[in-house]
């Protein structure tokens, strides 16, 4: 054990304060002679007397002057990591370090983002760069807090909490031959260049949900980084490209391009915010569902309210 523990810090503090044995018990909720006591013990064990008996106010030794500068570098430190403890277990306050599965995603999240930082400012949040790992197996470790996905993993450890839904549709050139279709078929596409985010394709909604299950293979995949990209690459005649509808809507309202659905019906993903099974319920987590709803919902146009 140690010489020195929090207990003997803080009755020295009191004993600084208050200038004398009897306040400073009534302050640690101890008797005088229990005080008494407790200093006697921890001079022993220290091999020096720390105060000067028998002065009002109290008169610390050199060794009680040091014990109080510890004191008051350490205290305030407990007592402030009490408080976030405190403040973790009620839920107020937690780590979110999360990574974004949705290249196009950005569009809405810094926003909310920056919302959530306003009303939860405890809370520590990053954003984890890149694409460069798999983000649900290290969500699962515990390496990230929250994942945005539209691909679900098959993990009990996980959570997943819905967003809201969105229709992925097809962006044409103004001039394109498939603006005359009323919908896109997957055939369609088998003479076309597909212009896709540079990821797994079992990742990418066209293929998943929309060429594989028909067998069909476009006729070229061509990768761009950025949605801005994509569009210009569409735009100028040299692919075409699936994207979500809300990402669509201010360039086809500038009337850059064409938006058609894949089939009658549409292809319609949701998007989750996955995390931990532990955490689903922690205050700080849903609060930052709750703000991305929120967000989402105000400035984004064409999502629905998901079904779960």
């Amino acid at each position: 054990m140690s010489s020195v523990e929090l207990r003997h810090l803080r009755t020295l503090v009191a004993l600084r304060d208050t200038g004398s044995m009897v306040e400073a018990a009534e302050r640690v909720f101890l008797t005088q002679s229990a005080l008494s006591h407790q200093i006697k013990d921890l001079e022993n064990r220290l091999g020096s007397a720390l105060f000067i008996r028998k002065t009002r106010p109290v008169r610390f030794t050199t060794a009680g002057r040091r014990l109080l500068k510890l004191a008051d570098e350490v205290l305030p430190r407990v007592h402030s990591a009490e408080q976030d403890v405190g403040r973790i277990a009620g839920g107020e306050s937690g780590r979110i370090y999360m990574a974004i599965e949705c290249h196009s995603c950005f569009e809405w999240l810094l926003p909310a983002i920056n919302e959530y930082r306003e009303h939860w400012p405890d809370v520590e949040l990053d954003i984890a760069s890149g694409f460069h790992f798999a983000p649900l197996p290290a969500l699962a470790r515990g390496d990230l807090d929250l994942v945005i996905t539209a691909d679900p993993l098959d993990d009990q450890g996980l959570a997943y909490v819905p967003l809201f839904s969105y229709e992925a549709q097809l962006a044409v050139a103004r001039e394109h031959d498939l603006v005359e279709r009323p919908w896109i078929e997957p055939g369609d596409l088998a003479d076309e260049t597909l212009i896709c985010y540079p990821v797994d394709r079992s990742r990418l909604d066209v293929f998943t949900s929309f060429l594989d299950p028909a067998g069909v293979e476009p006729a070229r995949v061509r990768n761009a980084e950025l949605t801005t990209m994509m569009v210009q690459l569409v735009a100028s005649g040299r692919g075409v490209a699936c994207l979500p509808n809300w990402a669509l809507h201010e360039y086809r309202q500038r009337d850059y391009l064409v938006v058609k659905s894949l089939g009658e019906e549409g292809v319609w993903p949701t998007l989750y915010a996955a995390v931990r099974s532990d955490q689903a319920e922690a205050a700080f987590i849903q609060g930052f569902v709750d703000v991305a709803k929120q967000t989402c919902f105000r400035d984004l146009v064409g999502i629905v309210t998901a079904e779960v």
